[in-house]
C-alpha cells in the first residue's frame, strides 16, 4: 500500500460502521425492539446499529458519543416516536444527520393515558402530544400485534426509499414477517381464551401493557406509571394490595426492565409469588427467552396464561 492510500484509508474507514460490507446499507435504529424488526425485514443488507440494545432501558436513556458518530455515518434512521424514544430527536439534531428519519408509529391512533403518568425523561414535550387536557399518547404500541404490522410497514417503506436496488429483498421478506405476525395473533388469542373472563387480570411493575391489554382482554394493574423511572407512592401500592386481595388476583410479573423491590414487597404482603419476568420495552440478549419481537410474545404469553389459570375454578 502507497503512501497516498494509507493518508485516505482513515476517510476511508470513517465513511461506514466498523465491520460494514461498503455495499450495506447504513442504519440505526433507536432500540432492540425496532432493530430486530428492521432485521427481519432487511436481513444482511443492512449494516445495523441499535442505541439502546437489548436489556437496555429506553425510558430517559443517555446517549453515548458513539451514537452520535453511528448517526453521522447512517443513511436512515428508525424511531418509535409518540415520545418513547424523544432523545432520538436530540442526538438527531446533535450528529447533524439529514437524512430520513422513519417513524415507526406512523398513522396509529393512539392510546390515551394519563399525563402525569408519561414520563420518558421529556418533560418539555408533553403538550405536544397531548390528547387531552390531562392526557398524552401510549407510545408502546408494538405490545397489539395488528399495530406491529403498521410498524413493519413503514420500516419497509424507508429502507425501499433508501435502497430501491433492494427493494424485492425487502418486500419479499416483509410479506413473510408480516404472515408470521397474524398467525402469532390469532395465537395469542386463543391462548387468552383458554383463560376464565374473571381470570384475565395481572400486575406488572410497569404500565406498559395498555394496547396488549385492548387486544387481547386482559386487565394490567401496576404500582407504577409507564416511565420506568417512576415511584409509586405507598398509598397507591396500598390500594392495589386491596385490590388484588378484593379480586383474588394471583398472577404478579416483574418487568426486565424495572426495579423488582416494590413488586416483591406486594407479593410477599398478598403471600403469591411473582410468576417471572415478562419483557415490554426491551428484548432480551441474544440467546436468552425474548430475543426477537416474535420470541417475546411467545415468553410473555407462555408466562401469563398458566398465572392466570391458576386458581380457576
Amino acid at each position: 500500500m502507497n503512501r497516498r492510500s494509507l493518508l485516505a484509508l482513515p476517510a476511508l474507514l470513517a465513511a461506514r460502521p466498523a465491520g460494514a460490507q461498503p455495499d450495506r446499507l447504513p442504519v440505526v435504529a433507536s432500540f432492540s425492539i425496532l432493530g430486530d424488526m428492521v432485521t427481519q425485514i432487511a436481513g444482511d443488507r443492512v449494516a445495523l446499529r441499535v442505541i439502546a440494545g437489548p436489556d437496555v432501558d429506553a425510558h430517559g436513556f443517555q446517549p453515548r458519543p458513539s451514537d452520535v458518530a453511528a448517526l453521522r455515518q447512517a443513511q436512515v434512521v428508525v424511531r418509535n416516536g409518540l415520545g418513547f424514544d424523544a432523545w432520538m430527536d436530540r442526538l438527531v439534531r446533535a450528529a447533524g444527520f439529514r437524512g430520513p428519519v422513519a417513524t415507526a408509529t406512523d398513522g396509529i391512533t393512539p392510546r390515551a393515558m394519563a399525563a402525569d403518568a408519561h414520563d420518558h425523561g421529556v418533560t418539555g414535550r408533553r403538550r405536544s402530544h397531548s390528547l387531552g387536557p390531562n392526557s398524552v399518547p401510549d407510545p408502546h404500541a408494538w405490545q397489539d400485534l395488528r399495530l406491529g404490522q403498521v410498524y413493519l410497514r413503514n420500516i419497509t417503506a424507508a429502507l425501499v426509499a433508501a435502497d430501491p436496488d433492494g427493494e424485492a429483498t425487502y418486500r419479499r421478506n416483509a410479506e413473510a414477517f408480516a404472515s408470521r405476525l397474524a398467525a402469532l395473533d390469532a395465537w395469542v388469542r386463543a391462548q387468552v381464551a383458554t383463560v376464565p373472563g374473571n381470570r384475565r387480570r395481572v400486575v406488572t411493575s410497569h404500565d406498559a401493557f395498555g394496547y396488549f391489554a385492548a387486544a387481547y382482554g386482559i386487565e394490567f394493574l401496576s404500582p407504577q406509571g409507564v416511565s420506568t423511572e417512576a415511584e409509586p407512592s405507598a398509598a397507591e401500592v396500598a390500594r392495589l394490595i386491596r385490590l388484588m386481595r378484593e379480586q383474588n388476583i394471583t398472577a404478579i410479573f416483574m418487568e426486565n426492565m424495572t426495579n423488582p423491590a416494590t413488586l416483591r414487597r406486594i407479593a410477599a404482603e398478598i403471600g403469591v409469588p411473582v410468576g417471572g419476568r415478562l419483557y415490554a420495552d426491551a428484548l432480551s440478549a441474544p440467546g436468552g427467552p425474548a430475543a426477537t419481537y416474535e420470541a417475546m410474545f411467545r415468553h410473555n404469553i407462555g408466562l401469563l396464561v398458566p398465572a392466570m389459570r391458576a386458581g380457576a375454578a
